[in-house]
């Protein structure tokens, strides 16, 4: 049975207990995951997301059924916060397991990088009192690409 788990919340994410008993299906032999920071560029000292609740949610759960359809995953696992979250502060957590450790790590790859132009998603980065919006990366949707034509 392959399930798919999707969290969002404006509180921390606590990527110890959001992986605990994903590899608890004895057909799973590997487990695959990411967890995305606020990254310190210098001068960023915050990140806020915001998002659709209905939007994102039906969003997540599609790339996350793709996931498990492409790769043959047993189950995934996203959890993504948004809010304002301080330099440091996990952003986005996604676990996989699989039967071999392949499907599990490109599933992973898969989903993170397609998250990050199919989501819907708002970033503002905070820079002491000012703030801009911004758009995801040409890198971003070169990968995001690359996974939907199927030349990874």
């Amino acid at each position: 049975m392959d399930s798919a788990n999707i969290f969002l919340t404006d509180e921390p994410l606590n990527v110890t207990a959001l992986s605990e008993g994903l590899t608890a299906n004895p057909k799973v032999g590997a487990g695959a995951t990411f967890t995305g920071y606020v990254r310190d560029d210098g001068e960023l000292t915050a990140l806020e997301l915001r998002h659709h609740p209905i939007m994102t949610q039906t969003a997540l759960e599609q790339i996350a059924r793709i996931a498990i359809d492409r790769f043959g995953i047993t189950e995934i696992l996203i959890a993504h916060r948004y809010g304002r979250m301080e330099v440091g502060e996990p952003i986005v957590h996604i676990a996989t397991t699989a039967p071999h450790r392949r499907p599990a790590l490109d599933a992973v790859s898969f989903t993170i990088d397609i998250l990050k132009t199919q989501a819907p998603f708002w970033k503002r980065e905070w820079r002491g009192d000012t703030s801009n919006w911004v758009e995801p990366t040409r890198e971003d949707h070169d990968k995001s690409t690359q996974w939907l034509e199927g030349k990874e």
